[in-house]
């Protein structure tokens, strides 16, 4: 892999690695040499990650931790387990997320507008208030937040994952300016639509129309996504701090 060695010695946390786009950012860290922590709340689907990083030959220790995004107490807890385990924390993926009500603004429930702000842009604000003292500590890091083509444009239905996308890519500018003379780079990515779990219960129309929305004609895979978070993770980014990149087969273009 032209990747190995590329985060070697450092330590990793991803966030939502239980499955889809989070799974395949550990597995690129893993690849790249880091030691990785796995979080999500799904336990099951953590450890599968766990299990197929250990199966790369020579690849380096993983753990997983179950964490809930929405939890300020999970995300301290997650990192001080990562410090005690392996001493350091130089790099995190926020990427843990949920879909949310689908609903008009007037329709909308009470409880399904909190809860995918909580998630989607609380929890990214409670990652990184927790992720910032150790990378401070360890000397400078890079936190890359997943937001979305949502993070730019909006769509019908979903008001609240819309709102909170656009807010983690402004979570992520301050932030960013905050702590670029610190030597931590904070960058947003935002996937279009990707062949993960959270898109494979759709029936097939709506499928068909979500690739039709791409101008390259598919959907993406959550590798594609994981090839440019691990750039951005990395020394080869080091000039690059504050900024949003989307990953999305065109869509924005339009």
């Amino acid at each position: 892999m032209h990747d190995s060695g590329l985060l070697a010695g450092r330590v990793a946390l991803v966030t939502g690695a239980g499955s889809g786009i989070g799974r395949a950012v550990a597995l690129a860290y893993a690849r790249a040499g880091a030691r990785v922590v796995v979080s999500d709340i799904d336990e099951q689907g953590g450890e599968e990650t766990v299990r197929a990083i250990a199966a790369h030959d020579g690849a380096p220790e993983a753990f997983f931790m179950r964490a809930d995004a929405a939890s300020a107490q999970d995300h301290e807890a997650l990192v001080a387990a990562t410090t005690e385990r392996f001493g350091a924390l130089h790099v995190a993926c926020n990427n843990a997320g949920i879909g949310g009500e689908l609903s008009p603004v007037a329709e909308k429930t009470l409880d399904g507008w909190r809860r995918v702000i909580d998630v989607n842009l609380t929890g990214v604000f409670y990652a990184m208030r927790a992720q910032l003292p150790a990378m401070l500590a360890a000397g400078g890091g890079a936190i890359v937040n997943m937001a979305s083509i949502l993070g730019q444009v909006g769509t019908v239905g979903a008001s609240g994952y819309v709102a909170a996308k656009h807010g983690v890519i402004g979570l992520t500018r301050a932030a960013a300016l905050e702590y670029a003379a610190q030597g931590v780079r904070i960058t947003a990515v935002g996937p279009g639509y990707i062949d993960t779990p959270l898109l494979t219960a759709l029936p097939d129309d709506a499928r068909a129309g979500l690739v039709a929305l791409h101008p390259v004609g598919r959907l993406g895979r959550a590798e594609e996504v994981a090839e440019l978070v691990l750039w951005l993770s990395s020394d080869r980014a080091s000039f690059v701090t504050g900024s949003y990149h989307p990953v999305d087969g065109g869509y924005l273009a339009q």
